[in-house]
This record gives C-alpha cells, sequence and structure tokens, in this order.
C-alpha cells in the first residue's frame, strides 16, 4: 500500500483528501505544519508527498520542506496543491523540486489521476536493470529502468517529470520535441511555461555538473531538441 504525506494546515480540506485517497487504496498520514512533517519525513519517507505552500505562520514553508524532501530524495514524487496560482508561485514551486504544481480548484479525479501517473513512473526505478534498457548518447548515459542519468559519468539528480523529459528528447537527437510532446512523454498535463521551467531546471542541473553543456537546444516557436556531440 502506497504511503501518502498530505501537509496542509486547514484541518477541513485535509480532513477531505485524507478520507478520498484511503478510499483509493492510499495509506495516508497528514500534518498541519512544516516541523512535524519534516520530523515524520526523517524517520521515514513517504511514497508520495502533497504540500501546500502556506502553512501555519510560514508563508513560504511549503517550499522550505519540499526542499528539504527533495534533499533526502531526488526522486520521491512531490505535488504541491495550493490556492496560489500565479506564474511565480510555480515557476517557484518547480524550482524547488517539485513534479508538479496544481491549484486547489482542481477536481478531486483530476488529483487521482496526477498521483497514479506520479506512481507509475516511480515505480519503474524498482525494477532489475536490463541491457536494453540502457542508452548512450555520447557523453551521456541513461539507464530507464532504474531512471538513472548520467553526464560524463556523473550523477545527474532529476525529479521523475525532468527524466522523462531527457529521455524523450536523447532518444531521438536532432528531433525537435514539441512542449506538447514533452508533456505526453511525462505524462502530466502542464502549461508551456511550466514546461518552460522544467527545461530551464534540467539545463542548469547539468549545467552544475559541467559548465560546457549545451546539449538542450530551444527551437524557437517549434520547442526543443537533443543536439547532437
Amino acid at each position: 500500500m502506497k504511503n501518502i504525506a498530505i501537509v496542509e494546515d486547514e484541518a477541513a480540506i485535509r480532513e477531505n483528501y485524507t478520507d478520498v485517497l484511503k478510499k483509493h487504496g492510499y495509506m495516508v498520514h497528514g500534518y498541519d505544519n512544516r516541523p512535524d512533517a519534516l520530523r515524520a519525513f526523517e524517520q521515514k519517507l513517504p511514497d508520495l508527498a502533497i504540500i501546500d505552500i502556506g502553512l501555519q505562520d510560514e508563508i513560504d514553508g511549503g517550499f522550505s520542506l519540499c526542499q528539504s524532501l527533495r534533499a533526502m530524495s531526488p526522486t520521491v514524487p512531490i505535488i504541491f496543491l495550493t490556492a496560489r496560482d500565479s506564474d511565480f508561485d510555480t515557476v517557484c514551486g518547480l524550482r524547488m523540486g517539485a513534479d508538479d504544481y496544481l491549484t486547489k480548484d482542481t477536481s478531486l479525479p483530476h488529483l487521482i489521476a496526477r498521483i497514479a501517473a506520479l506512481f507509475r513512473r516511480s515505480d519503474l526505478m524498482a525494477m532489475p536493470t536490463e541491457q536494453d534498457s540502457l542508452m548512450e548518447r555520447g557523453h551521456l548515459s541513461i539507464d530507464k529502468n532504474r531512471m538513472q542519468v548520467c553526464w560524463k559519468q556523473q550523477a545527474i539528480e532529476l525529479t521523475v517529470t525532468e527524466f522523462w523529459m531527457v529521455y524523450a528528447l536523447a532518444k531521438r537527437p536532432g528531433h525537435v520535441k514539441s512542449r506538447q510532446d514533452l508533456m505526453t512523454e511525462a505524462h502530466v498535463v502542464v502549461d508551456d511555461s511550466t514546461i518552460t521551467s522544467h527545461v530551464k531546471r534540467i539545463r542548469k542541473k547539468f549545467v552544475q555538473s559541467d559548465t560546457d553543456f549545451d546539449r538542450i537546444d530551444t527551437v524557437y516557436g517549434m520547442g526543443y531538441r537533443w543536439g547532437g556531440e
């Protein structure tokens, strides 16, 4: 049974989501503040975390919690579920390492579908490595089953969404992938600006490993492609 953590300071909302998720077969633990959630995560990581941004007297407590959880695990799926719908907050959430950013007007069936999609992807990490799951493109190597990416033999810590975007680009170097293509490959439904934010974060992670990294090209008006060696 998958264990989901919900960090939401409004009791009625937290209990509503808890009841719905339990009915779908998930084990759920709820927290109304960042310190309690962080202590629980330090004891045992959840299989997925749903986090609000504002937590009690901490206006951006959810951002801080996301950073802490991402430092503990580069792959545990994280969803922001918040009333804050500005582009600034969305970009900040993704930069903190979240895999998804939803607003509280999102329907419950849609939320359940997004959770299921993230679990399907993270479950691939438990599969054994097989030779046909390995892909190499020059300095890039990708283990699809383990969802691991290395550049010049250095591991690049990507979220599950970022992993599938890199995989989609690298499997056909030189071919342009539209933002819609990347959404389809990553099994997410977000707006174009969110895809752009993901790509910027991916580039930044590669550049942190290699300042000369320049393989992800922007094709203006069309999308992105993995450049040649």
